[in-house]
């Protein structure tokens, strides 16, 4: 009979294991593994020796609080000739002697989270394990190192905000690895209703990433759970701060976290995509942040948005559908067995609290094929993301007697949606991914699935006039600038019209604010042919008070034919671009030596700038934490803000330096500069 192994003490190897799971960025203080992979714990012997076939050792490993077999949330196995990946399995890899090399491996779908490891009566181990997108057997496996350097291991990002003729690139401090990120992220699945309803079945769903990300759409923000974000739309963000204050998600989840679970205040999409994708790649599932340009918001599921302008071309609400100028979620990676086979890969999944799924706020998982392919009945929310990138517009004018008449307007949705690229700054379009091209066979096709008749039907009854808007090639925040309606009279006869043209400031969620500049031309004539232009001046003394913290000005130009009285309406977002902030590094970066950064802003303003402050974060220069540097003296217009910041890098590679800007004039400016760390 084997005799079973007297253990004295044992060695969990932190650093051997942790750097082996791809996990060491998280400390090497505490054990992390990789389901699916095995690990290695040193065990040192009170007495006797282990030799092999006549020394015994019963493991049992337990997760959550009510650990059964059944659920897969407890197994118990003793020593094996060699680790079976497919199960909880233990081998010695050692020679017979008083210090044994035990290597444990978890099947590649065991639930994730915090495990205990009971060693016959030695003791007892607690472990991480997360899901292993390097594994094989893993429902998250990712067949490209590359790609798993950036949606697993990379810790900032560019996520793209502006509009879709000009998408602005936004860094974000993603920081998974910094210090108490993991412990956050599972706390945040202990905090779920569902773990707190039936934490036993919760727990055994975590081995599921589709139930997973599920969770994380509904707990990253708090509209239903003590979830972690407070969305907020307004200007008015008073027991809070702006969402465009935040860098990173570190900060964001340490809030959190120590704060007894109370919402931070406040969030808005692409803060909501940001921390969702942290919390994503913390426990190992591949994940990037999308943005959509022109993003329908479909409330009553018909694919239709329809928009209401008064006789001036300026939006009336009269519906809570909306088209947002920009609007921001995340894909997860992951294959999906619960459907018919070819709908693996990308997911989306939207934290950002907009409709209710099955009572909850939350949207997703839903295969990008899915909604490529018009497939609406698929798993889950796929209607509403389907209308984001794919819903029809009608735009009706509200006369002043109360009556309605539809204008000929060429709004479209779902345009240029875009990633940070693998390995690059770069922008990725995307938009092959979610529809076929405008106008295809395969296109129409997906309509017909997705019985959109609107989109299949849709004849654009165009009476041969042409307004567009076209803009200046330098829009920056504090000049003046022109905008024009370019107007074209394609038909074989003179045309008398009447142009409105006018300019408002607008949110990014298509709130609109205060008026930037109008012009109203009530004989408008055309020769057969003939092309006008009409400018607009935006002047920065009118725009600069009605701005919006997004930068965009909402320009519409309505046009109405006074021989057959049609209305035709173009509609333009334009950003005003903010100055460049200069980051320059002074001496050569070196991990854990003391390096400064010099950071420039030049006042592009006509006006004074005060309170000017400049904070500065990224993962393993800043210790997780925000450095902060404020001005004391007016930068006066044409003058440089400049500043010197001090830092210690902790890990060597690639890194970025994720800088904000704000001063009275100038809100939330930023730019970012990557260091290569050296040993």
């Amino acid at each position: 009979m084997a005799q079973a192994l007297d253990i004295a003490r044992w060695d969990l190897e932190c650093e051997f294991n942790n750097t082996d799971h791809r996990t060491e960025l998280n400390g090497v203080e505490r054990l992390i593994v990789r389901r699916g992979q095995p690990f290695t714990i040193n065990l040192h012997l009170r007495s006797g020796v282990y030799q092999p076939g006549g020394s015994a050792l019963d493991l049992t490993v337990e997760t959550g609080p009510q650990p059964s077999d059944q659920y897969g949330t407890q197994a118990s196995f003793g020593l094996t000739d060699q680790i079976d990946t497919s199960r909880w399995s233990a081998a010695i890899t050692s020679p017979p002697g008083n210090m044994v090399s035990l290597s444990i491996c978890s099947p590649p779908d065991a639930p994730i989270g915090r495990w205990r490891l009971t060693l016959g009566q030695g003791g007892r181990v607690d472990f991480v394990l997360l899901y292993n997108p390097w594994c094989t057997g893993d429902v998250v496996y990712m067949d490209s190192e590359e790609k798993l350097r950036e949606y697993i291991l990379a810790q900032d990002g560019i996520i793209y905000r502006g509009g879709w003729k000009y998408p602005i690139p936004t860094p974000w401090n993603y920081g998974q690895f910094e210090d108490g990120i993991l412990n956050a992220c599972l706390r945040i699945l202990d905090m779920n209703p569902k773990c707190l309803r039936n934490p036993g079945k919760d727990a055994s769903g975590r081995r599921n990433p589709i139930y997973v990300s599920r969770v994380l759409s509904a707990m990253v923000n708090c509209n239903d759970d003590k979830g972690v974000l407070l969305g907020r739309w307004t200007d008015d963000y008073d027991g809070g701060v702006s969402p465009l204050s935040w860098k990173g998600s570190v900060e964001i989840l340490r809030n959190w976290d120590t704060n007894a679970c109370q919402p931070v205040r406040f969030g808005q999409c692409w803060v909501f995509a940001a921390v969702a994708c942290s919390v994503s790649r913390a426990l190992g599932i591949p994940c990037r942040l999308v943005t959509n340009y022109n993003s329908a918001h479909d409330t009553n599921s018909d694919l239709v948005i329809e928009r209401y302008v008064d006789e001036n071309g300026q939006l009336v609400q009269k519906s809570r559908d909306m088209i947002w100028n920009y609007h921001c979620w995340v894909e997860n990676w992951m294959t999906r067995p619960d459907l018919k086979p070819g709908f693996d890969g990308w997911q989306v999944m939207d934290p950002t609290p907009q409709e209710k799924s099955e009572g909850v706020y939350c949207c997703g998982p839903i295969p990008l094929k899915a909604i490529k392919e018009g497939e609406l009945a698929y798993k889950y929310d796929a209607p509403f993301v389907f209308a984001e990138v794919n819903a029809d517009v009608h735009t009706f004018m509200k006369r002043k007697d109360g009556t309605t008449k539809k204008i000929i307007s060429s709004v479209h949705v779902g345009l240029k949606i875009s990633t940070k690229s693998v390995g690059s700054d770069r922008r990725e379009d995307i938009t092959h991914l979610y529809k076929y091209p405008e106008g295809s066979d395969e296109e129409r096709e997906a309509f017909t699935k997705a019985n959109h008749q609107n989109k299949l039907l849709q004849q654009q009854d165009n009476a041969g006039l042409l307004i567009v808007i076209k803009v200046s090639a330098d829009m920056r925040k504090g000049c003046d600038f022109d905008v024009f309606a370019v107007i074209t009279n394609n038909t074989p006869n003179e045309k008398k019209c009447r142009l409105v043209f006018g300019s408002r400031a607008v949110s990014y969620n298509g709130i609109l604010g205060e008026n930037c500049g109008f012009k109203d031309l009530l004989n408008v004539q055309l020769a057969p042919g003939e092309e006008k232009r009409v400018a607009l001046r935006m002047n920065y003394s009118k725009y600069a008070e009605n701005l919006t913290e997004d930068n965009l000005i909402r320009l519409a130009a309505l046009l109405l034919d006074y021989g057959t009285q049609e209305a035709y309406l173009a509609v333009r977002n334009v950003v005003l671009v903010n100055p460049e902030i200069k980051v320059r590094i002074l001496g050569e970066p070196k991990e854990n030596r003391k390096l400064a950064a010099e950071i420039t802003l030049q006042n592009p303003l006509p006006v004074p700038l005060q309170n000017c402050c400049f904070t500065v974060e990224g993962s393993n220069l800043t210790g997780g934490q925000i450095v902060t540097e404020r001005l004391n003296s007016t930068v006066e217009p044409g003058q440089d803000a400049k500043v010197k910041i001090y830092f210690t890098p902790t890990h060597s590679g690639l890194r970025k330096l994720v800088v904000d800007f704000d001063s009275n004039k100038l809100c939330h400016v930023k730019g970012y500069r990557n260091v290569i760390i050296g040993k």
